[in-house]
């Protein structure tokens, strides 16, 4: 047991929460400079305190248990904040349980094969959480607003003409995240909205600030033109791929502390659902501990204690 709260993480991602069916506008069905009711100063660092303590409890769990994987989906368009994201919210988790996988325009080698398979090599293992800073999703999103890269894919004409290409992408990826759910890997999906003006505003601080122009490129300014067209991808994304066994949370974008609560929030509540445990030691392991004991215990050197741990003096507390 944790000793911790682990009631207020759904409660914070249930109002997130895309309900499956829905038809989703964006943004009239997400405002992204919504608050949540929440206060930086008072409720920001210690909600994502919190839930990276939860977090690092919980990846324990986790890997000691080895049967659940977790994948954390992170969506968005540019510089709504994903890096620092990733960045703050598994702060407190063990690297070695955690792998981060970046997905830009796929290689030639990638290019040479069907869309899922460079993401599908990049799953995380069961006792792991695997992130995905973009993902399979760019398939229905950059591919959307820019149709003339499917060329590139080398499809069959009929996988890639008509009006039925989206919808049946969108089933495939459904499909897919089934598949991985049913077979013990949980799949949070976080899509990052900001708005416009803030979305303007960081664009202007990367320009302005020599230490952050590295992530600026002239092509972050020419995606922003089809803003509109990427707003109704999102939209159709977020009403066609939002199911019950991966559904996909919305988070408040332009106050990036808040942000980074609700994400801690999100993954959290799904590891807390999962209740990962340590493993339970039958009997036949417990002799076996009991007889490696016993020979540590009588390599002890003369005049030392047999456990040292048991002969550590306990300090108490007392009252000044």
């Amino acid at each position: 047991m944790t000793g911790q709260d682990t009631e207020w993480p759904a409660g914070l991602a249930g109002p997130l929460r895309v309900k499956p069916g829905t038809a989703v506008r964006l943004p009239d069905g997400f405002d992204p400079g919504d608050r949540l009711g929440l206060h930086k100063g008072e409720d920001g660092a210690r909600l994502l305190r919190q839930g990276k303590e939860l977090l690092t409890e919980y990846q324990r769990r986790l890997a000691a248990q080895d049967t659940y994987g977790v994948l954390v989906v992170l969506q968005a368009i540019d510089a709504c904040g994903k890096d620092g994201t990733i960045r703050h919210v598994m702060s407190g988790v063990n690297p070695q349980g955690v792998t981060v996988s970046s997905f830009k325009a796929p290689s030639a080698e990638e290019l040479g094969h069907d869309y899922l398979w460079r993401h599908a090599r990049r799953l995380p293992a069961r006792g792991q959480i695997g992130i995905f800073n973009r993902s399979h999703y760019e398939e229905v999103l950059v591919a959307r607003v820019h149709p003339q890269d499917l060329d590139r894919e080398r499809l069959p004409p009929q996988a890639i003409r008509g009006p039925g290409v989206w919808k049946r992408r969108y089933r495939e990826i459904n499909d897919w995240e089934r598949y991985l759910t049913d077979n013990g890997i949980a799949v949070v999906k976080l899509f990052l909205n900001v708005s416009k003006e803030e979305q303007r505003t960081r664009f202007l601080k990367r320009i302005d600030r020599p230490q952050k122009n590295w992530k600026f490129s002239a092509a972050d300014a020419r995606e922003r033109r089809y803003w509109d067209d990427y707003q109704q991808a999102y939209s159709q994304m977020l009403s066609n791929t939002s199911t019950e066994w991966a559904p996909w949370h919305v988070l408040p974008a332009d106050h990036k502390w808040l942000t980074r609560a609700c994400a801690a929030a999100v993954i959290a509540a799904t590891l807390i659902e999962i209740d990962p445990h340590y493993p339970v030691t039958d009997d036949a392991a417990r002799a076996e501990l009991g007889k490696a004991k016993a020979e540590l215990e009588a390599e002890a050197p003369p005049g030392a204690p047999a456990d040292p741990a048991a002969a550590k003096p306990r300090i108490t507390k007392t009252e000044d």
